[in-house]
């Protein structure tokens, strides 16, 4: 079966739209391709960092186009991981300090960037290892009090 990936958000009517259906293609592509089921759970973000470890191994860097396809991809999954977790609200945003849009998260006030993240990890290695950040995310999140707590 053919992946496909939207070039633009045409074809979807919002942001959200578009990353949650990259993230879906994620579900089905770590099952067919790597035998691992992701469910949009924490716990599935360590076999999402296998997955890219694999990626990162198997993908030629001259090959910008697939590796643009599979950030889309695992980065629209890890977004949605954090949103599921965390809520939050999906836009097109201009990266600070740069003069490039991408898909931003934005979660009670922080904005951040699964796609760049994962773009790292393919492309910089371990260092930028998916479940580590998630645990650094987590505990940042954790301590900020959501809308509802804050209004209480």
């Amino acid at each position: 079966m053919e992946t496909r990936y939207p070039e633009d958000m045409a074809e979807f009517s919002s942001m959200a739209e578009m990353m949650e259906s990259a993230a879906r293609e994620a579900v089905r592509t770590a099952r067919e391709n790597y035998g691992f089921t992701l469910n949009f759970q924490e716990n599935s973000l360590q076999a999402l960092e296998t997955i890219l470890a694999n990626e990162a191994a198997s993908l030629d860097p001259a090959a910008t186009e697939a590796i643009e396809r599979a950030v889309k991809m695992w980065g629209a999954y890890f977004g949605q991981t954090v949103r599921v977790a965390f809520g939050g609200e999906w836009d097109l945003v201009t990266y600070p300090g740069k003069a490039l849009s991408l898909p931003a998260l934005t979660v009670r006030g922080s904005q951040l960037f699964p796609l760049l993240k994962v773009y790292r990890r393919i492309t910089l290695g371990e260092a930028e290892n998916i479940w580590t950040y998630y645990q650094a995310i987590r505990s940042r999140l954790t301590a900020v009090p959501s809308e509802e707590q804050s209004s209480a």
